[in-house]
């Protein structure tokens, strides 16, 4: 699931994901923090997320970390590998936004009206 780290985007899934975990998380926490952050406009299921969690952790993007004994929970960080793709998009979203933003008002300059 997780995208080519050499200037391929990530799903919106995968960034909350790889946002939540720079501070270890068990999956179901992982969920409300993603709901939460995005004002429950992104609501993962189990399924997607662990497949998701899965498929980072293949990528060495995020680790399991060491549980406890008798917890059934499994929490998970960020690796440097995980930080740095998650680095990278977030300059390709602000490229992205830049150049949305130019485009804009080069367009709106033209037409001398804007619509927003």
């Amino acid at each position: 699931m997780p995208e080519k780290q050499d200037g391929g985007a990530l799903t919106e899934a995968v960034f909350y994901i790889l946002l939540s975990l720079h501070k270890p998380m068990h999956g179901y926490a992982v969920m409300q923090n993603i709901e939460r952050l995005t004002q429950g406009r992104v609501m993962l299921g189990a399924g997607t997320l662990y497949g998701a969690i899965n498929a980072l952790v293949q990528r060495r993007w995020i680790a399991a970390l060491s549980a406890e004994k008798d917890s059934r929970r499994k929490e998970y960080s960020v690796t440097p590998a995980g930080r740095a793709a998650f680095a990278q998009e977030l300059e390709r979203l602000r490229e992205l936004l830049r150049n949305g933003e130019e485009g804009k008002n080069e367009a709106c300059d033209m037409e001398d009206v804007c619509q927003p």
